[in-house]
């Protein structure tokens, strides 16, 4: 690989960055700083040197409990403005932030502070809400003594004008025969009044009429809004009741049973007076209480805000803090104690911006000695690094959800950003249904900056990051049903006019054979003039099913490709050789060789039968081909090619170990030879693997050579056959197309009718965005996944890498404490 020069070197996607083993000696009182800018740097990946030590054991777990303290604070300030229904405001990043001590003072005493508002209110919340039930109470109780009392007033002159009887007003809620008859026997009756849920008042009134025997008096009122419980601080609804009982063991049971139900009790005066003083009283209270917690909720609403304008700063500043002081934690200290030293993965280019952090925190904070930059030597397999923008970083993500990239091997990425939407396209092909994606994905990019910044649902979060994706999937979309001439499964003259016209007016039921040719051939794509023919099936599903041959064909001839260049990358001669020559040989002698036929029989306009070829070339390899042979000496080609099909397979399968075997013998005992340069170091260990060290297992290797012939060779045709879900899935959107736009949307215009013509309508945009741009889109996605991953990837890609995880600030807002 060449030389790169400059801060910042072009993007390769190619190979993964340059990665080297970097050793930081820093002085401990620059440490805090050095590793602050490396984190604004962002380059750097930190080995734990201290993983045999738990997290309490290490030099700054008290600094973590600090900042995880002050977390917890700040997490308190934002449930508290939540509550409050405050938002955080942006762009408060710019003001002078203040120092870790000063921040935790500032929020122990914000806490404080904020705690004692809180219990203030709620004590006095309860109390107003606890007053607002003893209303209630007054109120509704004093209805049941004054309806009683009018109606004891009303039997009193009853009794007044009947000389034979009457009847006290000392108790006016029951009339006792016995005590009208001897007023020595009057029994003094007591009353508790109170609240009760809604719900539990049938189960209350039963519960308490058992208890006592039926020897009780209860009535309850409705109240008609609901009203916030003194306890639990939510609405519920609730009836007053007023139980009247004789004798202190029919009260304690009242009592335990209120208790036990969550019954509210308030103190009621049968006296009218006293009655009428309390509700003033009560009234007068309730005015006090609501102006007290007014203000205090404003005093609350006031400091809440000062937090809220300062929030994203302060929590910025301790997730930085923790963060440093994790990473400090996996130094370690050097012999002295007066040092720590660090170990961690960099790329190549950002060995002078490390340095230049190195030397600035140095300089800021006054120390006397300066930290220490040292490359290391290492076998060890670096982690991988590309660096990608929000265009290709979509693709990189799909790729890496099949593996990492070992070190440096070929990206399937750079490619992916092609083939994925064009294979997409060939399944998804019309252009009526991409121009739809298109402005989706438009709506998308038009809204970029104001959905960066917002929290998206999983599935839109999902869309939007694939935006770029699904952009060059409805262009690529555009183009494939360009070709095939479908819009919405409509075909349109848009290039010229068709070649072909009809013989008689049943062009409609007429084969190709009732076309005849009388223009020059349809400039691109399908002639419009096969839609609607007996022959567009056979026609289309030909035309698809050898189109997807081909293009299988080329995609894995691609890998294989790629796998010498790993091969020459990685000056793995073995690999060319053993691997690379006999599988480019077996593929390309069998459905290499297929797609010549294609091609021949497309240029020619032969008749010939593939099928029958491609079988007797394996069944009858010597016998005449007779009609159907494309050009001469196609029997002496097709046996050479079977007997290089042949030989290709033990090709494959037995050098390799041997040669590995030998290649071990002959350096066996020089593990200890001296390392070449860094890049030239990793590039040949990476590749080594297990073979040059340890004792080597020849069968084991053998058998895993098998398996890969095995898999090799029986992949070549089942990968062929995959590819032809290009077929499957172009025939089925084609088809799904064509029946709503004909059995739903001309059926409908056929009525004349407008009402059925705009349900037809609803149901055809309902069907077509349902079913062909939501449910198709995602089956043509996870197909075309598939074919990268699987038919394409197998080829090359061993994916056992690791990702590179640099020490950055950037990644802190996308990380949840």
């Amino acid at each position: 690989m060449g030389e790169r020069r400059g801060c910042c070197p072009p993007m390769d996607l190619m190979r993964s960055e340059p990665m080297q083993l970097v050793q930081l000696i820093i002085p401990v009182e620059s440490a805090h700083l050095a590793i602050d800018y490396l984190g604004e740097l962002g380059l750097v990946q930190f080995k734990d040197l201290n993983a045999e030590k738990s997290p309490f054991q290490r030099t700054y777990a008290t600094q973590i409990k600090r900042c995880g303290e002050m977390a917890r604070k700040l997490r308190f300030f934002r449930d508290q403005m939540s509550k409050a229904g405050l938002s955080l405001p942006a762009g408060s990043a710019t003001e002078v932030v203040l120092n870790l001590d000063d921040l935790e003072i500032k929020l122990g005493e914000l806490e404080a502070e904020l705690v004692e508002i809180n219990v203030n209110n709620e004590k006095l919340q309860r109390s107003y809400n606890e007053l607002v039930e003893y209303k209630l109470v007054l109120q509704k109780a004093g209805e049941f003594f004054n309806s009683a009392q009018r109606s004891a007033v009303t039997q009193q002159r009853e009794y007044a004008s009947n000389p034979s009887g009457g009847e006290s007003l000392e108790t006016p809620l029951l009339a006792d025969q016995e005590t009208l008859t001897d007023p020595s026997k009057q029994v003094k009756l007591g009353f508790i009044s109170g609240l009760v849920p809604r719900e539990k008042s049938m189960a209350f009134e039963r519960i308490i009429f058992r208890a006592t025997r039926g020897n009780v008096f209860l009535r309850q009122v409705v109240v008609e809004e609901p009203i916030t419980d003194p306890v639990s601080g939510e609405k519920a609804e609730k009836n007053v009741f007023v139980v009247f009982f004789s004798g202190e063991r029919a009260k304690n049971k009242i009592l335990k049973i209120c208790e036990a139900f969550g019954a509210n009790r308030y103190p009621f005066t049968e006296d009218l007076s006293k009655q009428a003083q309390v509700m003033t009283e009560v009234s007068g209270r309730l005015s006090e209480l609501k102006t007290t917690i007014d203000a205090g909720l404003v005093h609350q609403g006031n400091l809440l805000q000062s937090i809220a304008e300062k929030f994203e700063q302060w929590n910025l500043l301790v997730r930085r803090e923790k963060s440093i002081y994790h990473t400090l934690n996996m130094l370690s200290f050097d012999v002295t104690k007066k040092c720590l030293v660090a170990e961690g993965w960099s790329p190549i280019f950002a060995a002078k911006q490390i340095q230049d952090a190195l030397q600035r925190a140095t300089r800021d904070s006054n120390s006397q000695v300066g930290a220490i930059f040292r490359v290391l030597h290492t076998r060890e397999s670096p982690p991988t690094y590309f660096r990608t923008n929000k265009v290709t970083s979509a693709f990189q993500e799909i790729v890496d959800a099949y593996g990492v990239a070992k070190y440096q091997e070929a990206n399937p990425g750079v490619f992916t950003i092609v083939t994925f939407p064009f294979l997409f396209a060939v399944m998804f092909g019309d252009w009526g249904h991409g121009i739809c994606l298109l402005l989706a994905t438009l709506f998308l990019l038009i809204q970029e900056r104001k959905y960066s910044s917002q929290k998206l649902g999983d599935i839109m979060e999902m869309t939007f990051g694939g935006r770029y994706v699904i952009l060059l999937m409805s262009l690529f979309s555009i183009y494939t049903g360009l070709i095939y001439n479908e819009f919405f499964s409509v075909p349109f003259e848009i290039f010229g006019r068709s070649a072909y016209a009809c013989r008689d007016p049943s062009c409609s039921e007429a084969t190709t054979v009732g076309l005849i040719k009388v223009r020059d051939t349809y400039p691109f794509g399908v002639d419009p003039a096969w839609h609607g023919t007996r022959s567009e099936l056979p026609f289309l599903n030909s035309l698809k099913m050898k189109m997807s041959i081909l293009l299988g064909v080329a995609q894995m001839n691609l890998g294989i490709i790629l796998s010498f260049c790993n091969a020459k990358f990685f000056r793995n001669s073995i690999n060319v050789w053993c691997q690379f020559i006999p599988e480019i040989i077996f593929l390309n002698g069998l459905f290499g060789y297929l797609s010549v036929l294609i091609i021949m029989k497309w240029w020619t306009g032969s008749q010939v039968d593939l099928y029958h070829v491609m079988i007797y070339m394996f069944l009858g390899p010597t016998n005449d081909l007779g009609e159907n042979q494309l050009f001469s000496g196609q029997k002496t080609t097709q046996i050479v090619l079977v007997l290089l099909a042949l030989i290709s397979v033990p090709w494959m399968l037995i050098p390799k170990p041997f040669l590995l075997k030998l290649q071990h013998d002959r350096h066996h005992g020089h593990s200890y030879a001296p390392l070449q340069d860094t890049e030239e170091s990793l590039l040949v260990e990476t590749n080594q693997d297990s073979h040059g060290h340890g004792e080597f297992e020849f069968s084991e290797i053998f058998v895993h050579q098998l398996i890969h012939t095995i898999e090799f060779v029986l992949g070549a045709v089942s990968n062929t056959a995959s590819y032809l879900r290009l077929w499957a899935l172009s025939l089925a959107h084609s088809e799904l197309s064509s029946v709503f736009y004909e059995k739903v949307l001309l059926l409908a215009w056929g009525f004349n009718n407008v009402i059925i013509l705009i349900v037809g309508i609803i149901v055809f945009i309902f069907a077509t965005v349902g079913v062909l741009l939501v449910m198709e889109t995602l089956s043509a996605f996870l197909h075309a996944l598939r074919l990268h991953w699987v038919e394409f990837q197998n080829k090359f890609y061993e994916g056992d890498g690791y990702k590179f995880f640099p020490f950055s600030f950037r990644l802190l807002n996308e990380e949840e404490d």
